[in-house]
């Protein structure tokens, strides 16, 4: 299969691999080292993938309420019960109430220890026999999507690693396109709700935050998924700030989470602290919103050196240029 053949629209669902030899997949490597393989980066294949995988996923959810009916897969239940298990792990490793920090608690390191060691048992369970051998290329993945255990901080970059490994499942034929809405309302949703219990727990510090001039200090993907979700609906961008509605229908809307678990966490006027979201809640219509964002991801998340530079390459997110 060539990468034109696996290169995606918005409007396509990302290329199934053929089933590949064991052998045929290997340990994904770091290729953007340097601020000057941004440019590679941006003509290949991967790049031109996650960008549009993004979008599909944002299209899948428009005007459509996290409790509509949609397909929830087998598949999907599965990965919802592989968070779950990972999620219970955290009693297990309590955060060291020995040592006073704002952020970083030491415990979050031994919950990561925990992952990397079971991930490829995890992931095993998960495929089917025949994908066993993609599991190598997977486990990178997974590992990197819920932080770093050296500076034990958490920012888009594990978000978006976590959104390559959704890509790679598809690639591999074990998600299908018709699992794209519940992946971002039941799979992403419960990832979500996993990185904010993490973030509390073991006061993971914000990587690479912009602070008040940034969209959020941890997630970008929740707002973006979640200004679609209210497009072709009477609710408008600038009440996605009032409590009220947050109190009302925040389950069912990511935005709204997301705007609720800043206001938990931060104090103060939510204009002061978040005057990016404050601004957006003056755009008129959210179509203009979902546009906006989905321009930004691409420049300030996939088109960020310092965000980018961790991820790794294999034969299913490849690094190789789109002809």
């Amino acid at each position: 299969m060539t990468d034109k053949e696996l290169a995606i629209s918005p409007e396509q669902p990302p290329a199934q691999q053929p089933h590949q030899r064991s052998d045929a997949y290997s340990a994904p490597q770091r290729a953007i080292l340097d601020p000057k393989d941004m440019a590679a980066w941006q003509r290949s294949a991967a790049y031109t993938e996650i960008r549009c995988f993004v979008e599909q996923l944002s299209k899948s959810v428009e005007g459509k309420r996290a409790s509509a009916k949609y397909p929830v897969s087998h598949q999907v239940k599965a990965i919802c019960k592989l968070l779950d298990k990972t999620e219970r792990w955290i009693a297990r490793y309590p955060p060291d109430t020995t040592a006073q920090q704002r952020f970083g608690n030491k415990s979050f390191r031994k919950w990561e220890a925990e992952l990397r060691q079971q991930a490829p048992a995890l992931l095993r369970d998960l495929l089917p026999p025949a994908s066993h051998g993609a599991v190598v290329e997977l486990a990178p993945y997974l590992c990197e999507a819920f932080g770093n255990a050296t500076r034990i901080d958490y920012g888009s970059g594990h978000e978006l690693s976590f959104t390559v490994w959704l890509l790679c499942l598809c690639k591999i034929g074990f998600l299908e396109p018709s699992d794209s809405t519940a992946m971002v309302l039941v799979v992403f949703q419960r990832y979500l709700q996993m990185c904010r219990r993490l973030q509390r727990t073991y006061n993971l510090e914000p990587a690479g935050s912009h602070g008040v001039w940034g969209l959020d200090d941890y997630q970008f993907l929740p707002f973006y998924f979640g200004s679609a979700q209210f497009i072709g609906t009477p609710t408008t961008p600038a009440a996605s700030l009032d409590s009220c509605l947050i109190k009302e229908v925040g389950d069912e809307y990511l935005y709204l989470q997301g705007i609720q678990f800043i206001m938990e966490v931060k104090r103060g006027p939510f204009f002061e602290h978040s005057r990016q979201l404050y601004d957006i809640s003056g755009v008129p219509r959210w179509e203009k919103v979902n546009q906006g964002l989905g321009k930004m991801y691409s420049a300030e998340v996939l088109g960020k050196f310092p965000v980018v530079q961790h991820l790794v390459f294999g034969s299913l997110f490849c690094i190789s240029p789109v002809p």
